[in-house]
């Protein structure tokens, strides 16, 4: 386990991930604070077309909207924007940056993750420095073009037994996975179109029904 455990504690169990097209019309302050409202316990600003300014100005945003309410923020990718911006954590995909640099940078207290894809990146992965990896694609996905092959909840649950680390499941995920992620052993999921884009995204975070795990 890693020795950086996050000042704050951190529960992966609903962790939305933003998307700009599909939080459009709602908007994506709204959207996050509706799908919190309605039990989502992490969310990651994720934007890939933004500019660093521009993802800067919507961290910050997004940091004074969920003030007060212990659900942590995380930055998609971006080192710097996730410093400028005073999120509480940061997440790399592989080949995204040295996880040994992303923490010296964040300081000891910022959550930190990464993304796992298969058996020989996890068996490759030093813990030091990580609070968590995310686990994916489990199904394919339209919300990345350019996923790797998908694990399904077989590969997802190797993966998770096998993980030093807490994990949290994505790729494709809804409703109707709850109890199959939460029987692989996985500490949570992560969605992005199942809450972003939906009519009622309070209403959609709640129909996952976290209250019996």
């Amino acid at each position: 386990m890693s020795n950086h455990r996050p000042a704050k504690a951190f529960d992966l169990s609903l962790y939305l991930v933003t998307d700009a097209a599909l939080c459009a019309t709602t908007g994506l302050i709204d959207t996050v604070l509706a799908a919190v409202r309605g039990g989502v316990t992490m969310v990651q600003l994720r934007d890939k077309t933004a500019s660093d300014a521009e993802l800067i100005a919507q961290a910050r945003q997004l940091m004074t909207a969920l003030h007060g309410t212990d659900v942590p923020l995380i930055i998609n990718d971006r080192l710097n924007v996730a410093i400028a911006a005073g999120a509480d954590g940061l997440h790399i995909g592989q080949g995204d940056g040295d996880i040994a640099e992303a923490r010296r940078q964040l300081g000891p207290d910022a959550i930190l993750g990464l993304s796992v894809e298969n058996s020989a990146q996890l068996a490759a992965l030093d813990p030091e420095g990580l609070d968590y990896i995310g686990i994916g694609p489990v199904f394919a996905t339209a919300s990345k073009q350019d996923h790797a092959p998908p694990l399904g909840m077989e590969g997802l649950t190797e993966l998770a037994a096998s993980s030093p680390l807490p994990s949290v499941a994505i790729g494709g995920l809804n409703t109707s996975h709850v109890e199959a992620i939460r029987q692989s052993g996985a500490n949570g999921l992560a969605v992005i179109s199942a809450i972003c884009g939906q009519p009622d995204p309070q209403a959609a975070a709640a129909a996952f029904d976290l209250s019996s795990a």
